[in-house]
């Protein structure tokens, strides 16, 4: 009997809230083990599924699936595929490292925070693996809370005001979502044999649906998408709420709770409504990179570490959005690859700049400066994350940035062209906070004794370096197993004699059932 793998990954942390919860508040160290070491089952539940998985296969894997309310066709149905696995993977692995990196920043109600981060990352793996349409929205409306109280509670002095404004732009886009999810699970019917359901594989695709049906359905779930990525004109809540955030709150928003809106363009938008994502795509393509420019730009005017980061955030998004959206297997690849090593280069510099709060107390890159000969562990680890973000050949970054801009070169020239603009600016803000935080003289008396990382500290960052270097130089071990899975993602819409219509012209009254081959 094969067990349910991708169950235990997702509800095992609620073993840790559980225990927790029992638990005295007084029983501070004990708690912190146990919220460590629940967090961490995922990644062994997860361990099989990795070993086992088909990467020459397009479809679902590992499926756990249960009547959830049978009369209305809604079911418990989890499965991965190519893309799914690396996001479930690097939401456990994440989590594990922001409950560490939280010992010494987070010190009030820590039997709460630990609750909350373990609930969170329920809610991310549900997301990420959830094959049912209710189920998925179900496990989205779950991450909101506890990111709200990690924001809320312990977040900076400006945590209300973030915390809410989080909260609405959030809101709003699941709201948007509901009315989508309703949709499609009342258009259910009129596939021919299929009858009520909210099960995304039996549904498959909409494309018999009329264009303006499928439009309007598809704006919905994009906007509630894009509001998550954030892209370019929705992502005004992101640098507030990173700034206030705690360091683990962070890492988790910055290197997980952005990849769910881009994962819902892969696993929603194109597939459910490959006509009106045809359409959209050179709209979506533009703001994408409109987002890639405009982060690097904004971040080089930043005069604080954390604000900068975060609009890094936006910038790396802007560059994995177009290449979504360019409907050619190279650049979803590229597209997804690129969203774990975000992950783990941005968390890793919300990391960097979380410890430097921890001795300094602010966040002005004024205040350092020098802190190479202080702190020389902090500088090799630093220089590390910088070139992995900046895509340097060997390390992890490099790899997801080729892939993407190649297969955005092969959608349009130019729009390749911009692209590559875009990750000139952002070498030039990552060498600007290199220059401001660790190199030249080391003005401030405060900055020349602080201590540099210790055992701990030297702990969290090593498998994070460990791993950058491993994608580094042997990424086809996740491209080869997401190659299957982002061709059959873009069958639908590469089709190149499909009836949708081109941005300007009108659109016809319905179309055929969508097709074609793979790019």
């Amino acid at each position: 009997m094969t067990l349910p793998w991708l169950s235990l990954a997702v509800f095992s942390p609620l073993l840790g809230v559980v225990a927790i919860a029992l638990l005295p508040r007084s029983r501070e160290v004990a708690i912190r083990k146990i919220a460590w070491a629940t967090a961490a089952l995922p990644l062994a539940f997860l361990a099989p599924v990795v070993a086992g998985f088909d990467g020459s296969r397009s479809g679902y894997q590992f499926e756990d699936f249960a009547p959830w309310i049978p009369n209305a066709g809604i079911g418990y149905h989890l499965g991965v595929d190519g893309v799914s696995i690396w996001m479930g993977l690097l939401s456990a692995f994440l989590t594990v490292i922001a409950i560490w990196s939280a010992r010494e920043s987070i010190q009030d109600q820590v039997k709460e925070f630990l609750i909350a981060v373990l609930a969170l990352e329920v809610g991310l793996l549900g997301v990420f693996f959830a094959l049912d349409l209710i189920l998925f929205y179900v496990f989205w409306e779950i991450v909101l809370v506890p990111m709200y109280l990690i924001i809320g509670i312990w977040g900076g002095p400006r945590r209300h005001h973030a915390a809410i404004k989080f909260v609405l732009f959030t809101l709003f886009g699941s709201l948007l979502m509901l009315v989508a999810v309703v949709a499609v699970y009342l258009q259910s019917t009129h596939i021919p044999g299929l009858g009520l359901t909210s099960d995304l594989v039996r549904i498959g695709s909409l494309g018999h649906l009329p264009f303006n049906a499928q439009l309007w359905m598809f704006s919905l779930f994009f906007i509630a998408f894009a509001i998550k990525v954030p892209v370019f004109g929705l992502h005004t809540w992101l640098p507030d709420a990173h700034v206030e955030a705690p360091t683990a709150g962070s890492v988790l928003l910055a290197g997980v709770l952005l990849k769910m809106g881009a994962y819902g363009f892969i696993r929603f938008c194109i597939p459910l409504f490959p006509a009106a994502a045809t359409f959209a795509s050179p709209f979506v393509v533009i703001l994408g990179l409109t987002g890639l420019v405009y982060g690097a730009l904004t971040a080089l005017a930043q005069t604080d570490a954390k604000r900068l980061v975060a609009y890094s955030s936006v910038s790396h998004l802007g560059l994995v959005t177009a290449a979504i959206f360019a409907f050619n297997t190279q650049a979803l690849q590229g597209a997804v690859l690129q969203m774990v090593n975000h992950g783990l280069s941005t968390g890793a510099l919300f990391l960097i700049v979380g410890l430097l709060y921890d001795r300094r107390y602010t966040h002005d890159m004024a205040a350092f400066g020098g802190l190479a000969k202080p702190m020389p562990r902090l500088w090799a680890v630093f220089i590390v994350v910088i070139l992995s973000s900046g895509g340097l050949p060997g390390l992890n970054g490099f790899a997801g940035e080729l892939l993407a801009i190649t297969g955005i070169l092969r959608y349009d020239l130019w729009a390749g062209v911009v692209a590559v603009s875009g990750l000139v600016f952002g070498a030039i803000y990552l060498f600007w906070l290199v220059w401001k935080l660790m190199l030249g003289p080391v003005d401030s008396a405060r900055n020349r004794d602080l201590p540099d990382l210790n055992v701990r500290e030297n702990a969290i960052f090593a498998p994070i370096i460990l791993l950058m270097f491993l994608i580094g130089v042997a990424s086809p071990i996740m491209t080869d197993r997401m190659a299957a899975s982002a061709s059959a993602t873009l069958a639908s819409v590469s089709d190149k004699d499909s009836t949708a219509p081109l941005p300007g012209q009108a659109p016809s009254g319905s179309l055929p059932q969508a097709g074609g081959g793979a790019p």
